[in-house]
C-alpha cells in the first residue's frame, strides 16, 4: 500500500522526489502520511479534493484483501 501511494504522488507531482510516505501500523489499522513540496500540494488534493479522496479510495480497497483499514493523511 506504502508503494502505491508513492507511486501515485510521484505521477501528480512536479518534484517527485520530495515525495516522502511514511507508514505507521497498528494492530487492526495502517496509517499512511503522504509528504510532498508545498507548491505540488494542490495537485495532491485536486479540486474540491477529489485526488485526494481518489487515492484514498483505491487504497482502501487494497487494504481489503489484507483485512486492515487504512487512513491517508496528506501533510
Amino acid at each position: 500500500m506504502r508503494e502505491l501511494v508513492e507511486l501515485i504522488a510521484k505521477a501528480l507531482v512536479d518534484n517527485p522526489d520530495q515525495v516522502e510516505v511514511n507508514m505507521v501500523e497498528g494492530e487492526k489499522s495502517v496509517i499512511l502520511e503522504l509528504k510532498v513540496a508545498p507548491e505540488d500540494m494542490g495537485k495532491v488534493i485536486g479540486k474540491q479534493g477529489r485526488i485526494a479522496k481518489a487515492i484514498r479510495t483505491l487504497v482502501k480497497a487494497a487494504a481489503l484483501k489484507e483485512g486492515k483499514k487504512v487512513v491517508v493523511e496528506i501533510l
